[in-house]
Formats: C-alpha cells, structure tokens, sequence
C-alpha cells in the first residue's frame, strides 16, 4: 500500500486526480473530433448529440481503464533489486550445454560446411 500521511499532498498516481485528467484529456478530444466529423462537412448542423455521446463512452471507458492500471500496479519486491544477476560472464565452461569440445572445421553445421564445396 502507498504510505500515505495525514495532510500531504497524495503522488499523481494515488490521487484522483491524474486518471481525471487523463480521461477529460481524451473525452474533450473525443467531442471536438466527432462533432466536426459525424456533420458531414459545413453545409449541414454540427451533431451535438452524437459528440457528447462519444465523449461521455470515451470518458468512462478511460476512466475505468486508467482504474484498472492503477489498481493491478504492484511494487517490486525489494530482494529482485539486489544480487548480480546470471551469467554475467561470456566465458564458456567446457561441457556447457551438452558439448564437450568445439567442432572441426569439417564438421556438419559449421560455417565451412556449405552445399557447392564437394563440387569443386
């Protein structure tokens, strides 16, 4: 949970406020777009009741996917940031991954292998 303290200010993204913004940011855009392109050009009335129709389905459904995000956000564990990772080196153990030595140059799936050099 946020450790939240009496009197301060909350973080944009424990407040309200940021997926407010984010969805009015959107549901205005929403408006202005259908309102000039559900009028099918100046000869006719804009549609006022098809822009705010679309403003209020994109601001809802914003709303409630900036909620989802906001609610399945979860902090790493503090162990996952310590520690030096794995094989960090690039040197090669003999008998890593199955093989024991590298293979001839003559050996099948090597670059020197290629289909015409029999042939020639």
């Amino acid at each position: 949970m946020a450790q939240q303290k009496s009197g301060e200010p909350r973080s944009l993204r424990t407040s309200v406020k940021g997926p407010l913004m984010f969805s009015a940011f959107w549901a205005v855009l929403v408006f202005f777009g259908v309102l000039i392109f559900a009028s099918g050009g100046s000869a006719r009335s804009p549609r006022f009741d098809l822009a705010f129709t679309g403003a209020g389905i994109a601001f809802i459904v914003t709303l409630v996917l900036a909620a989802m995000l906001s609610m399945s956000h979860k902090d790493n564990a503090e162990h996952l940031g310590k520690g030096s990772g794995v094989n960090l080196s690039s040197k090669r153990s003999p008998g890593h991954g199955g093989h024991s030595a590298k293979p001839g140059p003559g050996a099948p799936g090597t670059p020197d292998d290629t289909p015409g050099d029999d042939l020639r």
